[in-house]
């Protein structure tokens, strides 16, 4: 035997040779080369994108659409966004309502243990909500339709109504405790309007104009006369935009959409001009200055406020607006002094919770099969939207001051507790998605284990 023959173990593998239990070792011919583009060319795995460069942000958005896509995504959007606008609107509340609670010669926490006891209640309702079972919500949308028409009819009686702010749609329920009804009104519209719909679309019906305007358009006019009874129009924007919604997701035609918008807003410019205050509430749209009479003060001092808060706000409690200068700071213009204190920051992370409620609940209505679970989020999704949307933009000084709060954030228990009901519905119907029922099963204890143990090939004793 040559020396020759004798080659360690790391310079055969280096030669290609193979190294065998003894000194000597065998010789084998090399691999091939690998061909180009395989392997770990430029020091890479084989295939990952290069790092920065298209490929880097193709991956990241098909990662980020991946996320969107999974099945509780929408669940997790309702439940986590409305919690988390609940949560800020009680911190809000409580910083912007101290002053206007020692005006009035109260605790400075006044309206904030209100809006935290009406918090509580509303969560008990969300959570019946969303354990209550589709049968039973469409066995309630007649009743507590018949009931709210009660309830306004009600609110016109001398003596029983009270009127705040010009506006008769409260009903007093002893001491400090005051109802309206027209904010039910919103959550007996969509659970009668989806049911009614959903029995036409079972028979067949909807293709007919007849059947899909009667009853739903001549009673969303019955509740709409009722409100305007009181003067609350804000209220009857919501509602009429709730009703439109209900034709566009049952397919209504252009022609019949755009007849029924004709037609409501030509009761609404009949309204307006019909009154003095709805008018100077329009002239104050966009403007930098009170005016003679101060008809614009809300609205200026709104931008004010907005103004008065910058990038990143004064600091929470520190706001100068809600010392006698800005009316209504914890209820309709909540928004403004949430732009004082947190800024644009604080004002960019309601709108955004407020988008992120809003997709949640047009992707539940997307996806559904059921035609009543269909309209009824359609329907919920829309009043939220657009209370929102006529809210913050009376604030920004987009559109006419409506008097309507922010929803889940201003204060007022009347408001509170039918909006945290609706987000009840919409995370029950979020969770009842195929996908999403079998990956809460999959998260319950015990059932993960017991489905991976049967995936499990039993392996032999002695195999490692």
């Amino acid at each position: 035997m040559h020396a020759d023959d004798i080659v360690t173990p790391p310079i055969a593998r280096r030669l290609g040779l193979t190294a065998l239990r003894g000194p000597v070792a065998r010789s084998r011919p090399a691999r091939a080369p690998r061909p180009a583009g395989r392997g770990f060319a430029g020091g890479r795995m084989p295939g990952r994108p290069p790092r920065g460069g298209p490929r880097g942000l193709r991956g990241l958005h098909a990662r980020a659409r991946r996320a969107w896509d999974r099945p509780l995504t929408a669940y997790y959007l309702v439940l986590g966004g409305s919690l988390l606008i609940i949560v800020l609107g009680l911190v809000m509340v409580y910083s912007a309502s101290q002053i206007k609670a020692l005006q009035n010669g109260l605790a400075p926490s006044y309206f904030f243990r209100k809006q935290l006891l009406a918090a509580a209640i509303g969560a008990v309702l969300l959570l019946a909500a969303a354990r209550t079972p589709v049968r039973l919500l469409r066995a309630l949308a007649y009743p507590l339709l018949a009931v709210s028409v009660f309830l306004l009819c009600l609110v016109q009686m001398p003596g029983i109504g009270e009127t705040i702010n010009g506006n008769t749609n409260w009903i007093s329920l002893g001491g400090p405790f005051q109802l309206q009804p027209s904010e039910f009104a919103k959550l007996a519209l969509v659970l009668w309007g989806a049911d009614l719909l959903a029995r036409k679309q079972s028979k067949k019906l909807l293709g007919q104009w007849k059947h899909l305007l009667v009853p739903l358009v001549p009673v969303t006019f019955l509740l709409l006369g009722l409100i305007m009874l009181g003067g609350d129009m804000g209220t009857t924007v919501v509602l009429t935009t709730v009703l439109l919604g209900l034709l566009w997701i049952a397919g209504a035609p252009t022609r019949l959409f755009a007849g029924v918008f004709g037609v409501t807003a030509a009761l609404a410019v009949l309204f307006i001009k019909t009154s003095a205050n709805r008018m100077s509430r329009l002239e104050c749209i966009g403007a930098t200055d009170p005016g003679a009479n101060d008809q614009c003060w809300q609205a200026v001092h709104g931008i004010y406020a907005l103004a008065n808060g910058g990038l990143f706000g004064a600091g929470l409690g520190a706001s100068v607006e809600k010392w006698g200068e800005l009316p209504e700071p914890h209820t309709d213009f909540i928004f403004a002094i949430t732009g004082e204190e947190l800024g644009l920051a604080g004002t960019l992370s309601v709108l955004a919770l407020f988008a992120a409620l809003g997709y949640a609940g047009i992707r539940v209505a997307g996806r559904t099969e059921d035609p009543f679970v269909r309209y009824a989020a359609g329907g919920v999704t829309t009043w939220i939207t657009a209370q929102a949307v006529v809210n913050i933009g009376a604030v920004l000084g987009l559109l006419p001051i409506a008097g309507v709060p922010l929803p889940l954030f201003s204060y007022g228990g009347s408001a509170l507790l039918p909006t945290m009901f609706a987000i009840g519905l919409l995370i029950a119907f979020a969770r009842d998605e195929p996908g999403a029922r079998a990956a809460l099963a999959m998260r319950q204890p015990g059932v993960r284990w017991k489905t991976m143990r049967r995936r499990v090939k039993k392996r032999p004793s002695g195999e490692r």
